[in-house]
């Protein structure tokens, strides 16, 4: 995920204080504590956009059905059960409606990530904004909306096969890969995020490879600054990256092309998230004493890119900026960085897709796994509107070409896993 500039053309270990639940339902609820008003991203669930993707895919009453059993709910301890049983009910609903089972319930097409983007913030306003018959804090509330995030995310949902990481032979391989929401929506609020969609296709299948079959388990992640400050990323991998044969984290990239990222860069550059909020700052994680400017891909970038995996070129993409040992302005490096450099941008840019990558293969560096886990980042290209469907204050909010290049971006990402998994399992034969 990058975001759109012009010279491109189109794209925390520690939690935050007060995130932990109470442990009973009877917590003391804090002086004062009001419903806060809805947040930017949410608000933007007022546009007609918003609305006709949710109609279309039968997802308009799923903010609705959620409120009323927030209503039933009498104590803290019923509403979180409330919560996770909902947020798991609309990640599962997604994911089934991308791969086929049950009704389509609208003529949106399947492959379609939006309808979950705009159903959870629909549920978010609500129980942002649930003025309940009991007291409820601050921390409290906050800890309904975090489970509310995990769960609808599909970061509670991640089943591996059993077995430990770094098997070998034939058997059953783990693949953990991740997506995004929808970004850049006051751009084009139409917008649909193929990493996202990629997420919801690949979720709990198997692929075949010459090293026998993958499962994939999936998550998709926020386009928030503060989540990722507050550890979202880590509490969400740290888990399962030693129990996975590979894993990856994909975004939204480059018009035309997918790029493995070779050299992820430890700088937010400060381009708005969903909320508008802007981060300029050296990537916040726990022990920044320790803290490198760089990580590196465990992917094996040379297969991936030598493979025939669909219509779309595949770049190794080995270009950082950064600022020289002793130097004060930023130089492109074409060929990664320099030794003592301070990061400015990765291959991926200074953007959340940089920073997931970053956090990811500095986790499995931490964890030891550097020399035994295959994992980084691979981008898409950027998802187009077909040809007179552009114009984001006319066009539609779908047409057959965008369509087709989210069903081949969804493919050519499975393909490239398919080929990632292959290599990984004959460099470890």
């Amino acid at each position: 995920m990058r975001p759109i500039r012009v010279r491109i053309g189109v794209l925390g270990l520690a939690l935050a204080a007060g995130l932990a639940a109470p442990t009973t339902a009877t917590a003391a609820p804090e002086a004062g504590s009001a419903a806060p008003a809805p947040t930017v991203e949410e608000r933007r669930l007022d546009g007609e956009v918003p609305r006709e993707i949710l109609r279309r895919s039968g997802f308009a009453a799923v903010a609705p059905a959620f409120a009323r059993g927030l209503g039933r709910a009498d104590s803290y301890r019923e509403a979180r059960a409330v919560v996770a049983r909902e947020g798991a009910a609309l990640w599962r609903r997604a994911v089934d409606r991308v791969q086929g089972r049950g009704p389509a319930r609208g003529d949106l097409s399947r492959d379609d990530d939006r309808p979950l983007y705009w159903a959870r913030l629909g549920m978010t306003r609500e129980l942002r904004t649930w003025e309940p018959g009991f007291g409820l804090g601050e921390r409290q509330r906050a800890a309904l909306l975090t489970e509310l995030e995990r769960t609808s995310r599909g970061q509670t949902d991640l089943r591996l096969p059993r077995g430990g990481h770094g098997g070998h032979g034939k058997g059953m391989k783990r693949v953990l890969l991740t997506g995004f929401d929808p970004f850049t929506l006051d751009r084009d609020i139409r917008i649909s995020n193929p990493s996202g969609a990629v997420a919801l296709a690949l979720d709990g299948t198997v692929i075949d490879t010459p090293d026998g079959p993958a499962r994939v388990e999936t998550a998709v992640f926020p386009v928030r600054w503060a989540d990722f400050a507050e550890g979202a990323v880590e509490r969400a991998l740290r888990p399962y990256l030693p129990r996975v044969d590979l894993f990856t984290t994909v975004s939204q990239g480059r018009v035309g092309r997918f790029d493995v990222e070779r050299t992820n860069g430890a700088w937010r550059g400060g381009f708005p998230d969903n909320d508008n909020v802007s981060r300029t700052e050296t990537v916040p994680v726990a022990d920044p004493a320790a803290q490198p400017q760089w990580t590196t891909t465990t992917l094996p970038y040379a297969a991936i890119t030598a493979a025939d995996t669909g219509r779309f070129p595949v770049y190794d993409n080995t270009t950082v900026t950064e600022i020289p040992a002793g130097g004060t302005e930023p130089v492109v490096r074409p060929d990664g960085p320099t030794p003592g450099s301070t990061a400015r941008e990765g291959g991926g840019g200074n953007y959340l897709s940089n920073e997931i990558a970053y956090r990811a293969t500095l986790l499995r560096d931490r964890l030891g796994l550097h020399g035994t886990l295959p994992g980084g980042h691979v981008h898409t290209p950027v998802l187009q509107f077909g040809a007179g469907n552009a114009d984001p204050a006319t066009g539609a909010v779908t047409d057959p070409e965008f369509v087709r290049n989210r069903l081949d971006i969804v493919a050519q990402t499975r393909a490239i896993v398919g080929v990632a998994v292959s290599a990984a399992g004959a460099d470890r034969g």
